[in-house]
């Protein structure tokens, strides 16, 4: 059994002149040569690559790194034939095949500089029983450090969340669960600029009052309309904030003032607070809540695309929320 990659009348032609006869569908090598666990990767050999001076034959190319060298380019020229003759040098760009794992291993050793991110992920599963004793640790800091000092007499000394789990990572990294370039690589600095921009934008946004001059134009302009148009109002308002304040910030400025607003409106207060309690979660429409953000990079999100499908949920949440407090309360 052979696998052959080329144009699908190159193959036909193939085995027509050696009397070979084609499958429909991969069988034996359907797990090696599947998409999730193995593909082509271009590489440029380094400074620091012991390859620079030597020929894929001399140092046994296929064998030692498990990957087949399809094409070498050099000087602007690509060679598809006779290519492991061809004495390596720094800038040379090496075609390859072979599973997502080597390339990892390849990259780790920095003989190649890979012109696209390797797919997949690295697996170290002699490493998961110490991963798992690093996620306990955090979880127990985060959970039982407070409990415990408090036993010992010293109720007031706690650790933050952020101590907590950066403990169980730099344990991760000490006992080389991941290396401190993988820790590094797995940040997504995107987040985090938007992060950091978004609290100072709220803090601001409520330090100077503007949230609140806001919030109470709008109340004041609507007037006097029935109890499910107000809470309607709120709740729209309070979705509103939520997007650029954080939505602690914007159930403590609106919590008061709308139950006064319902006061005066003739609508139950305790209801509008509900509201805006639970809207303050109603965060769909935009990337700007942390844990929107979060998949922003990964998922390869646009803000566009939380607008499309955040305004239908948004919608009907507050649809879900407003009826059922109405209905009910």
């Amino acid at each position: 059994i052979a696998v052959i990659a080329r144009s699908k009348e190159g193959v036909q032609r193939f085995a027509d002149d050696l009397g070979l006869k084609l499958k429909d569908d991969l069988d034996r090598f359907a797990e090696n040569l599947s998409p999730n666990n193995a593909g082509m990767m271009e590489g440029i050999i380094s400074e620091r690559s012991k390859l620079v001076g030597k020929t894929l034959s001399e140092v046994h190319f296929k064998e030692s790194y498990d990957v087949n060298p399809i094409s070498i380019c050099t000087g602007g020229y690509c060679r598809f034939g006779n290519i492991s003759t061809h004495r390596l040098k720094v800038g040379d760009a090496i075609l390859m095949f072979g599973p997502w794992s080597v390339f990892h291993w390849l990259k780790e050793k920095k003989s190649f500089v890979f012109t696209t991110d390797v797919q997949g992920e690295i697996m170290r599963e002699e490493k998961a029983k110490t991963a798992v004793f690093w996620l306990v640790v955090a979880l127990s800091l985060v959970l039982g450090f407070k409990p415990f000092m408090a036993m010992l007499g010293f109720p007031d000394m706690k650790l933050s969340l952020s101590v907590c789990l950066l403990t169980g990572a730099l344990g991760m990294i000490l006992t080389k669960v991941m290396s401190v370039d993988e820790a590094y690589e797995s940040v997504d600095w995107m987040t985090v600029f938007l992060l950091g921009g978004l609290i100072p934008l709220g803090l601001a946004f409520q330090k100077t009052g503007a949230a609140e001059w806001i919030a109470t134009t709008i109340m004041n302009a609507i007037g006097t309309v029935p109890n499910i148009v107000f809470l309607l109002v709120v709740g729209l308002l309070t979705s509103f904030f939520t997007l650029v304040v954080s939505n602690v910030g914007a159930t403590v400025l609106l919590v008061p003032l709308c139950m006064s607003m319902a006061v005066q409106s003739g609508a139950d207060p305790r209801v509008t607070a509900m509201v805006v309690a639970i809207a303050a979660s109603n965060t769909f429409v935009l990337p700007t809540h942390q844990v929107n953000a979060l998949i922003l990079r990964p998922g390869g999100y646009r803000t566009v695309d939380y607008a499309k499908a955040g305004t239908g949920m948004t919608l009907l949440f507050l649809m879900v929320l407003i009826g059922m407090l109405y209905l009910f309360y």
